[in-house]
């Protein structure tokens, strides 16, 4: 682990917080007290440690992706609605009815997703805290292997009752997020059955223009 390894990890540490539910820490000047092939033993946790931080940046970009989406959808049903009123014909007519309860159901299907995306979001959050808890343990048994002076006065048991709390949380919320995964999977058939019914009716359900492809 070289130095710049070394100061970003203790960066994210820094911006994840050390205090709270799940604050015990490891002194950083025990850690920077190992050697080179000590510090061997946290390459595991250190990997865990960036997967998590990266986890809750693709959920913030997905909750970024989703409210775009919404907004085009929002557009698509309002232009649809428009076209309505404007047609000429009952086939231009029924194409637009049938595109605006495309981009109706496209909306409820969105926002039951951005529901569910903002929970993913909290969790891959608690994620993260809970690979910062498993990274501090794995500090805590590299010190105490090599017997750097002070880690005697910490107990491994603390640092294990805190990463099994924290994954004991993160598996309950996972476990209360099953309805929001179902009220989306739910919408998100209401709206596929209007995409290829609007799709049907403009000649081609895979490349019709009329169809938002998500």
């Amino acid at each position: 682990m070289n130095l710049r390894t070394t100061a970003f990890l203790w960066a994210l540490l820094m911006a994840a917080g050390c205090g709270g539910k799940y604050g015990r820490t490891v002194p950083n000047d025990m850690v920077n007290k190992l050697t080179y092939e000590n510090k061997i033993d946290l390459v595991e946790a250190e990997n865990d440690l960036f997967v998590a931080y990266d986890k809750v940046d693709e959920a913030e970009n997905e909750i970024l992706r989703t409210r775009d989406q919404i907004r085009r959808a929002k557009k698509s049903e309002s232009l649809a609605s428009d076209e309505i009123g404007q047609a000429k014909d009952q086939p231009t007519k029924d194409v637009a009815q049938l595109a605006r309860d495309e981009a109706q159901a496209r909306v409820d299907y969105l926002r039951a997703r951005q529901d569910l995306n903002v929970r993913n979001r909290s969790l891959d959050e608690l994620n993260r805290t809970c690979a910062v808890a498993r990274y501090q343990l794995a500090r805590l048994q590299a010190v105490r292997k090599v017997k750097v002076p002070g880690s005697e006065r910490y107990d491994p048991k603390d640092f294990e009752k805190q990463v099994a709390s924290c994954q004991a949380e993160l598996a309950e919320k996972k476990k209360a997020s099953k309805p929001e995964q179902e009220r989306m999977e739910k919408a998100r058939a209401e709206w596929e059955k209007k995409r290829d019914l609007l799709a049907r009716k403009t000649f081609d359900a895979r490349a019709s223009p009329f169809v938002e492809k998500l």
